[in-house]
């Protein structure tokens, strides 16, 4: 597929695998690049920058493909040191980067003036313009079906992506509810020049994943998500289970704020439920999507399916349509 976002990234396949925490590592990163797409480190996933550079070097050891790193600004009374990891990222040679969360601006020019091809992830049209004003060379246009923080606005994709590109000049990836190559033809239609997965590529053998979790991806239909911090206006799609369920009762009381649910939000629980498979110990992020999912592949097998499937639908389905 030729597209402009192929061109751009260097990359065979307009696919690119989400920058998520604990899950994009080296190995599911690199499976991706060599199938034809565009892996995405996470670099907070890791505890330090020299431990990103070493994530970066194992990642270069298994893939002579593009890869991209993801570096997402977040509020935080403690913020992470993002001027040391986005040093990393340059001093390792990394030529893709992902910004997502709030306003990439003040790591914008120290990017640009090293040759990185930049891409902002955003929730919103207007959000999306503003990215392309600061200098951003890609925006990845997130719909409410999303895993993770959809925005506050609900737009869903089939509304989002074409609004998206009917202002931008700048490239699209299409985020939220992609899982397969009735996705991508869609989303190739609606104007984007590519999409982006996340929830789908956690079931796949080389995400490093508990298999419980993946398996519970597959059982899952489009329901199985929550909506939590609604009434903090810091929405988040997360996956449906008892934990998640109890922040969402416990936020619907009047009066109740973060406080009275962060014992069951922490980070650290998260990650704890994806490396053990305790689907009760925190909340894991997952998108509508689910309901598209119904196996566990490696991700070669994934990739080559959705482009079989894309090609299937552009060359007969759409072909007889205009018969």
């Amino acid at each position: 597929m030729n597209t402009a976002i192929t061109q751009l990234l260097g990359i065979r396949y307009p696919i690119v695998q989400g920058g998520m925490q604990w899950v994009a590592r080296a190995e599911l990163v690199a499976a991706v690049s060599n199938a034809g797409g565009l892996g995405i480190l996470s670099a907070l996933t890791q505890p330090h920058p020299d431990a990103l550079r070493e994530e970066i070097a194992r990642t270069r050891s298994l893939t002579d493909r593009p890869f991209g790193v993801n570096l997402t600004i977040l509020p935080s009374i403690n913020p992470p040191p993002y001027a040391q990891y986005r040093q990393a990222i340059i001093d390792s040679g990394v030529t893709i980067v992902e910004t997502a969360g709030y306003n990439p601006q003040e790591h914008l020019q120290d990017l640009k003036a090293h040759g990185v091809t930049v891409i902002h992830k955003c929730t919103a049209v207007r959000h999306a313009l503003s990215a392309e004003r600061m200098g951003v060379d890609v925006v990845s246009i997130d719909g409410f079906e999303c895993a993770g923080h959809p925005g506050e606005d609900d737009i869903p994709g089939l509304i989002l992506i074409p609004a998206a590109a009917e202002k931008l000049r700048i490239p699209i990836l299409a985020s939220g509810g992609f899982a397969d190559g009735r996705g991508l033809v869609a989303a190739l239609a609606l104007g984007a020049q590519g999409i982006s997965m996340g929830t789908r590529f956690c079931a796949t053998c080389e995400a490093p994943l508990h298999e419980n979790i993946k398996h519970q991806l597959v059982a899952n239909d489009e329901r199985a998500t929550n909506l939590i911090f609604r009434k903090l206006r810091n929405t988040a799609r997360v996956g449906k289970n008892p934990v998640s369920d109890q922040v969402v009762a416990i936020l619907n009381e009047p009066g109740t704020t973060f406080d009275d649910v962060s014992h069951l939000v922490r980070g650290s629980h998260g990650r704890q439920l994806l490396e053990s498979g305790d689907l009760d110990a925190g909340i894991y992020w997952a998108g509508q999507v689910q309901g598209l999912i119904h196996d566990v592949p490696t991700v070669k097998e994934l990739m080559e399916r959705i482009i079989q499937e894309a090609t299937t639908v552009i060359q007969d389905r759409l072909q007889n349509v205009l018969r």
